[in-house]
């Protein structure tokens, strides 16, 4: 078998042919890459980003540089996470096309459907989402169930024929417009508690009655969407888990997303950009700035010694628990911590593009940020999980704790 450092030599050869470096933290050499969270770009650009991505990653698993810790039994090539984690590791330091659909469809939708799954849901589909062949939104949150997600209250209604009949509304669909399915959390029962009685769907985007509407956001772009459910006609081989058992789909879907978080820790910018820019303005000796990037610069360096920890958990085998909402929390506070640096450092400048060097249109990164307070499970979600699970601290009340979901106040 392949070593770790030979899967980690050959990739670093195939990526030095196809694509560029990114901005490198030692040198400075390299390519500087977008500080925006999220891109503003047009619809044909964004399907356009979208098919590079997924050609990238199917290259990458025709290469057997991708899949490698995946069984032979869903076309992976049967190595280790460590040779996964190895590749990830060379990966981050190239500017390779990405597209914010793909980590949900193969890290999210793809490993829970292998756990979950029906066999032929796995034989069907797990393979094909792993490669991005297919595509898949998550359709969980909406407009009145975001961080108490169980009181969603999208209904599935169980049909004569065994089908279902499914009505309501979700919203922050990531990418839904561009997807051929959605993984679907719905009401299947009003008459236990909120978590009992919810059930998975994997929904086809394209069936009658399912509406997609992109959302504009204030950074300019439409990654997100409203999606209304009107009646939407689903055969039961769609469903995922056990009726009313969508609340363990959900957790385990969570739980990957957690798990994968704060992974990219260079999302929106990294330290050395904000280095760069200081320097270009000539700011780094300003009292007022100084102190602000010696605090990104530490983030900077503790965000590398957490990769460093959590890969060597991962190779003794422990898997991530609470921890990943402490990683989440640390990652967006300090994309919002280089947020206010540069805020500072640009002062006025941050309003327009100037075109001067370094500067990078930086307000599309100040305007995405606090946005991720809020997706892949708030700030307070995750302070909550931490006191709990980490600290001991016993849970707050609860109101709707033991009542059937129909008897919960809704005002």
């Amino acid at each position: 078998m392949e070593t770790v450092e030979e899967t980690a030599h050959r990739a670093r050869a195939w990526f030095d042919d196809r694509v560029p470096k990114r901005l490198d933290t030692e040198s400075r050499s390299g390519k500087p890459w977008s500080v925006a969270i999220f891109t503003d770009t047009s619809h044909d650009d964004e399907v356009r980003l979208l098919d590079e991505a997924r050609a990238w990653l199917q290259a990458k698993w025709d290469n057997r540089l991708a899949g490698l810790d995946w069984s032979e039994e869903f076309g992976g090539h049967g190595l280790t996470r460590a040779h996964a984690d190895a590749v990830s590791a060379v990966e981050a330091e190239y500017d390779v096309p990405h597209h914010d659909l793909l980590p949900i469809t193969t890290r999210l939708v793809a490993p829970m459907l292998r756990l979950l799954g029906t066999d032929e849901q796995r034989a069907t589909f797990v393979g094909p989402l792993a490669r991005s062949e297919l595509v898949c939104a998550q359709l969980f949150s909406e407009p009145a169930a975001g961080s108490d997600l169980a009181g969603l209250t999208t209904r599935a209604t169980r049909l004569d024929d065994g089908g279902w009949s499914i009505s309501g509304q979700k919203v922050w669909s990531s990418g839904a417009q561009f997807a051929g399915y959605g993984l679907l959390l719905a009401r299947s029962d009003v008459d236990v508690v909120k978590h009992a009685g919810i059930t998975a769907f994997l929904l086809p985007l394209e069936t009658p009655g399912v509406d997609v509407r992109p959302l504009r956001q204030m950074t300019g772009g439409s990654c997100f969407n409203e999606v209304f459910l009107d009646d939407v006609r689903l055969s039961d081989e769609y469903r995922v888990g056990e009726v009313g058992g969508g609340w363990k789909v959900a957790t385990t879907m969570l739980g990957f997303e957690r798990d994968a978080s704060g992974d990219d820790t260079t999302l929106g910018g990294s330290w050395i950009q904000v280095l760069a820019l200081a320097e270009a303005m000539g700011r780094t000796g300003d009292p007022s700035v100084r102190p602000m990037l010696a605090d990104a610069y530490t983030r900077h360096v503790l965000a590398k010694v957490d990769v460093a920890r959590d890969l060597s958990a991962r190779l003794r085998g422990t898997p991530r628990g609470p921890e990943g909402s402490m990683r989440k929390l640390q990652w967006v506070e300090g994309m919002v911590q280089i947020s206010e640096t540069v805020a500072q450092i640009l002062g006025p400048r941050l309003v327009a593009d100037t075109g001067e060097p370094e500067t990078y249109l930086w307000h599309e990164h100040v305007l995405g940020a606090l946005g991720y307070r809020i997706a892949g499970g708030s700030n307070e979600i995750q302070r909550g999980i931490i006191a709990e699970r980490i600290l001991g601290l016993p849970s707050g009340p609860r109101a709707d704790r033991g009542i059937p979901f129909k008897d919960i106040p809704t005002a």
